[in-house]
């Protein structure tokens, strides 16, 4: 496997086995038997994860290093909790008043956030933060030609490779 992550980190290619999810269906609330309860889960292979993984301690340390990210991009970062997030704004909640200031809170539920990202924005946020040629390809490549089947209980749809 090892070979495979360095060939696929050194050539900007991911093999299209390891692009393969198996989707689920993951009870909610409500209704049991009403389709609308249930949000698609997908499965990943443990190869992929692995290789994803990796990918993501390197894209991190270069961010890091870089100092890239915003000092208060909580969620998702070593040290930047979402507890140290409420943590530091019940402090501008608490010390707003005290010189003047009015605090204001909008709170937004952003459902299934991560299935709207546009993956050519996507991109071109990485190329803007510093990520260009193979390793801008692998996330490209790693982004198009995914491939997902549908497993309920013993039955599955097809999958067309």
């Amino acid at each position: 496997m090892v070979y495979i992550y360095n060939f696929s980190f050194t050539t900007g290619i991911v093999p299209s086995k390891l692009k393969i999810a198996k989707v689920i269906p993951a009870y909610n609330k409500g209704d049991k038997s009403c389709p609308g309860n249930y949000r698609p889960l997908s499965l990943l292979s443990v190869f992929d994860k692995l290789m994803e993984k990796l990918m993501y301690n390197r894209l991190t340390a270069f961010l890091d290093k870089h100092n890239i990210l915003y000092k208060f991009q909580f969620g998702f970062r070593r040290c930047h909790s979402t507890s140290l997030a409420l943590i530091e704004m019940l402090d501008n909640v608490y010390n707003n008043p005290d010189i003047g200031n009015v605090t204001v809170g909008v709170y937004l539920n952003l459902q299934k956030a991560f299935d709207t990202v546009d993956h050519g924005i996507l991109l071109h946020k990485l190329h803007n933060y510093g990520i260009r040629g193979v390793v801008l390809n692998w996330f490209s490549h790693c982004l198009t030609n995914r491939q997902q089947f549908v497993a309920v209980g013993d039955n599955a749809s097809i999958l067309v490779l």
